[in-house]
C-alpha cells in the first residue's frame, strides 16, 4: 500500500507549531476535521482514547497517532513536521518532531494493520526521515513520504 494511498498533498503539515503532545493531537485532529468532514471532537477523542493504552511515539523522534471511527469510510492519513521537538512519551524516551496520524474505518481490520506498517517502514527509513526534518516545504514532504521505496534501502 503506497502512503499516496493515505496522504494528499493538503494534509502534510510542514512547520507545525505545538508545545505538548495533546496540542498536538488536538492541532492533527482539527485538520483532519477540515480534510474529512469528521467531527474534530471525535478524531480528537478516539486518538486520545489510543494514546490512554500507550503512547504511539514509537522512537527515533517519530510519532504514529492512529484511531479508527465508525464515521469514515476509507484510510486517511496526515503528516506534521514539528517546527520543534516535543515530549510524546515516547518509547525511548525522545522527543518527538515527525508525526504521522491515520485514521482508518472501524471495520478496516488488516488494512488498519497494513497501512500502519507501511507508515511505520517509511519514516523508519534513516534516510527518509533524514530528508522529512530538513525540508520546509509542504510539497517536497509530500513527494518524500509518497515516493516508492526501494527494496534496497529497506535493509
Amino acid at each position: 500500500m503506497p502512503l499516496s494511498d493515505l496522504l494528499t498533498p493538503e494534509a502534510v503539515i510542514p512547520a507545525l507549531k505545538v508545545n505538548s503532545k495533546k496540542q498536538a493531537i488536538q492541532e492533527l485532529a482539527e485538520k483532519a476535521a477540515q480534510l474529512t468532514g469528521l467531527a474534530e471532537r471525535d478524531v480528537f477523542d478516539t486518538l486520545l482514547q489510543r494514546e490512554r493504552l500507550g503512547s504511539t511515539g514509537v522512537g527515533n523522534g517519530i510519532a504514529i497517532p492512529h484511531g479508527k471511527l465508525t464515521t469514515i469510510d476509507r484510510l486517511v492519513g496526515l503528516f506534521a513536521r514539528l517546527d520543534r521537538p516535543i515530549d510524546f512519551d515516547s518509547l525511548d524516551g525522545q522527543p518527538v518532531d515527525l508525526v504521522f496520524l491515520l485514521l482508518a474505518p472501524e471495520a478496516a481490520g488488516a488494512d488498519h494493520l497494513k497501512a500502519l506498517a507501511r507508515v511505520a517502514r517509511v519514516l523508519r527509513d534513516a534516510n527518509v526521515a533524514q530528508k522529512l526534518r530538513t525540508t520546509q516545504d509542504a510539497s517536497a514532504l509530500y513527494a518524500l513520504l509518497t515516493q516508492p521505496q526501494s527494496s534496497s534501502n529497506a535493509a
